[in-house]
């Protein structure tokens, strides 16, 4: 099973849908079997490459109510394991870091995209790292263990860049306008930072319809909702 997970650098319902993704990966009997690739979204596709703070740019966005948004999330967040510093966090562009994505894929694996992409997010979120710098970059790149002069040399070019460029138009063409979204084996499309058992329903249908595992009688793949259902994910995801 492949699952195509959506997401931006700079979502941070993206952070939470990525941990509770995993917590139900690792209950799900034929885990062994999916393959999990992160896809680029840009939230802010023309933010400019100077960083600025987050608290100001989102008060500009969406005003005094922006506030209580970081609190819920940074509520949200705690039951997860994740730290949120917003006062520390900074506006930044995501494109580079995308790229740096679609690198560890493609010479390195998806395990290894995965390990980067927390990395990114840890670094954004909690850190306070600029994810727009290239240093930064190269910095976080190497901690996931990616060669550091091949990431220079990456970095300072435009390779990947058209690649990047085409799977982000490919998200605007299946439709997807909000971030995460977990597209399961190219059909089935979740939405939001959904709860690990939700998750876990949808792993198990995903693979009772594509016939990668036979549910036990019983067991929480009978009568689980389709993973398109609409209801199940109208919150928990960033918008553009």
């Amino acid at each position: 099973m492949k699952v195509e997970i959506y997401s931006d650098i700079a979502c941070p319902w993206c952070y939470i849908g990525k941990r509770r993704f995993e917590q139900a990966l690792d209950r799900f009997t034929g885990k062994d079997g999916v393959e999990v690739v992160y896809r680029p979204y840009q939230l802010v596709p023309d933010a400019p490459e100077q960083a600025s703070p987050h608290r100001a740019w989102l008060a500009e966005r969406y005003g005094p109510q922006s506030v209580a948004m970081d609190a819920r999330v940074t509520e949200l967040g705690r039951a997860e394991g994740i730290t949120y510093d917003f006062d520390a966090a900074l506006h930044a562009n995501t494109f580079l870091g995308h790229r740096l994505l679609h690198l560890a894929e493609t010479e390195y694996g998806a395990a290894v995209q995965a390990d980067l992409k927390e990395q990114l997010l840890k670094a954004h979120f909690t850190d306070g790292v600029d994810i727009g710098d290239r240093a930064s970059l190269v910095g976080i790149a190497v901690a996931a263990g990616l060669d550091g002069e091949r990431v220079t040399a990456y970095l300072a070019g435009e390779e990947g860049a058209d690649e990047v460029r085409a799977q982000l138009d490919r998200a605007r063409t299946l439709g997807i306008t909000a971030v995460p979204t977990f597209v399961f084996e190219g059909r089935w499309a979740v939405q939001g930072g959904q709860e690990a058992d939700t998750f876990l329903r949808v792993l198990e249908q995903v693979a009772e319809e594509t016939g990668a595992l036979v549910p036990a009688p019983g067991s929480a793949a009978a009568g689980t909702a389709a993973a398109g259902d609409a209801e199940a994910c109208a919150d928990g995801s960033c918008a553009v």
